[in-house]
C-alpha cells in the first residue's frame, strides 16, 4: 500500500479537490466525456492513443457487415470508399486550420514524412533550375536538409534516408537553432510542432517565415498538436505537413495518417511514391505515370478502408455543439496549469521536475515530469489506476485530451502520483 499524504497535503487535497469539482461543473466541454468509452481509470495517455468514441463500434460493424459483407465490391462507389481519403481529409482540415482540398488521408506518418520531404527538396531544386522564386537564396545549390534534433526517432530516420536518396547533406539542429542554421543551400526543414518528449510547443509561424526567407520549404509534423491546439496551416503559409490520427483525433490504433499540400504547391508536388491511386486515370492501367491534380497526388496504393472509416466516425465528435479547437485549447491550458499546481501542492519537494514549459505559448497538451525512477513509478501509477506513459531515460508523460479529461481526473492523478512517490 502507498503511504497517505501528510496532514498538510491532505488539507491541500481537500481544497484542490473542491476546486476541481467547481471547474468541472463550469466546463462547457464536460458533456463530451459521455461520447467516449471510459471507466474508473484516470486516462492521461491520449497523446499516445486516444480513447474510443462510443459510437465507433456500431459504425465499424456496419462497414464490415453491410458495406463489405453485403455490398462487397460495390462499396467502392456506393459507400464512398474510393473518395474517403479526400473526404476525411476535408474533415481534418478545419482542425489544423486548412481549407478543403489540401489534405489526403492514408498511409502512416512515416510514409507521409518521406513523401513530403523528398517532394520539398525536389521543389527547392526546381526553383533554382527554372529561375523560380527562391527567396534570398535564389540561384543557390539546394543540397541540405535540416531536421529537428529533438524529433521523434522515425522522423530522423526518414530524413536521413531522404537525404541519401536526394544527395543532400543532413544537419540536425534544435528548433531554436533553425534560424541561424538556414542558408542558401537549405532545401527543406523538417520540424515537430510539439516535442513528443517534453511537450514544448515550437513557434510554427516564426519558424515557417524564417524557412521561407531563405528560399527553402517547411515540413511540419503535427502528431502532437492536431486536435489539441490551433495550428493555422493556411494562415501561416506552411508548405507541407503530416500527422497521425490516433492521438488527439481518437482514430484508433494504427489509424491512417494525413498529408497536407498547400494548394498553390499541388501542381508541383512530385511524390517519390507514385502509385496507381494517385494516377490521373487510376483505372486506365497505363504504363506511364501521370499524376492526378490536387491533394490526390499524395495517395499511393489502396486505402485501408476499415481503419479509414473508423477514423471518419471518430471525427463526428467534433461536430457536437460548442466544440472548437479554440475551446479545446483553452481547456487544455487550464488542465495542464491545474495539474502543475496539484503536483506542486502534493508531491514531495525535489522528487520530480517539470520539463514542460510554463509559458502557455510554449506548451502543448501534455506535461512531462523528470523523475529518477520514472519507469518504475509509471508502472505503479498504472497499477493504481492512473495511466500515463514513460519515455527513457527519466520522463513521466501525461497527456491531456480536453474532450474527455476533466479537472477531477487531473487532481486525482497528482494525488496518486504523490502517494506513489511517498
Amino acid at each position: 500500500m502507498s503511504e497517505p499524504l501528510d496532514p498538510a497535503g491532505e488539507a491541500a487535497a481537500v481544497d484542490l479537490a473542491g476546486e476541481a469539482r467547481r471547474l468541472d461543473a463550469a466546463d462547457a466541454l464536460a458533456p463530451l466525456r459521455e461520447r467516449f468509452v471510459l471507466d474508473d481509470v484516470t486516462y492521461l495517455d491520449g497523446n499516445s492513443l486516444g480513447a474510443l468514441p462510443a459510437h465507433v463500434p456500431a459504425r465499424v460493424d456496419d462497414v464490415v457487415r453491410r458495406q463489405w459483407g453485403e455490398l462487397r465490391i460495390r462499396s467502392w462507389e456506393e459507400s464512398g470508399w474510393w473518395t474517403a481519403p479526400e473526404r476525411i481529409g476535408d474533415r481534418i482540415a478545419p482542425l489544423v486550420g486548412a481549407a478543403a482540398g489540401q489534405i489526403v488521408v492514408g498511409d502512416s506518418t512515416s510514409v507521409n514524412v518521406f513523401k513530403a520531404l523528398v517532394a520539398a527538396v525536389r521543389m527547392a531544386r526546381e526553383d533554382v533550375g527554372d529561375g523560380g522564386d527562391g527567396g534570398e537564396g535564389g540561384g543557390a545549390v539546394r543540397d541540405e536538409i535540416l531536421v529537428d534534433a529533438t524529433t521523434f526517432p522515425t522522423d530522423g530516420y526518414i530524413a536521413e534516408s531522404a537525404a541519401r536518396m536526394t544527395g543532400c547533406a543532413l544537419r540536425a539542429v534544435t528548433p531554436a537553432e533553425v534560424p541561424g542554421a538556414l542558408g542558401d543551400r537549405t532545401a527543406a526543414v523538417l520540424l515537430n510542432h510539439v516535442d513528443y518528449r517534453t511537450g514544448r510547443l515550437h513557434d510554427l509561424p516564426a519558424l515557417t517565415r524564417a524557412v521561407h526567407a531563405c528560399g527553402a520549404y517547411a515540413v511540419w509534423d503535427l502528431c502532437h498538436s492536431a486536435g489539441a491546439l490551433p495550428v493555422g496551416l493556411d494562415e501561416h503559409g506552411v508548405d507541407l505537413a503530416v500527422g497521425c490520427t490516433y492521438k488527439y483525433l481518437n482514430g484508433g490504433p494504427g489509424s491512417p495518417a494525413y498529408l497536407y499540400v498547400r494548394r498553390d504547391l499541388q501542381p508541383r508536388f512530385d511524390s517519390p511514391l507514385p502509385g496507381w491511386n494517385s494516377h490521373a486515370e487510376p483505372f486506365g492501367m497505363r504504363s506511364a505515370y501521370a499524376p492526378a491534380s490536387g491533394a490526390v497526388r499524395g495517395r499511393v496504393g489502396t486505402p485501408d478502408i476499415l481503419s479509414l472509416l473508423a477514423l471518419e466516425a471518430a471525427l463526428d465528435v467534433w461536430d457536437a455543439d460548442g466544440v472548437s479547437v479554440a475551446a479545446v485549447r483553452a481547456k487544455s491550458l487550464a488542465l495542464t496549469d491545474f495539474f502543475l499546481r496539484c503536483v506542486g501542492a502534493y508531491v514531495p519537494a525535489g522528487r520530480v521536475e517539470s520539463v514542460t514549459p510554463a509559458a502557455h505559448a510554449e506548451r502543448g497538451s501534455q506535461v512531462a515530469l523528470r523523475c529518477d525512477d520514472a519507469g518504475e513509478v509509471m508502472k505503479r501509477l498504472v497499477e493504481n489506476g492512473v495511466v500515463g506513459d514513460f519515455r527513457a531515460p527519466d520522463v513521466l508523460r501525461f497527456g491531456f485530451t480536453p474532450l474527455y479529461v476533466g479537472f477531477a481526473d487531473v487532481e486525482r492523478a497528482a494525488r496518486v502520483l504523490a502517494r506513489t512517490l511517498g
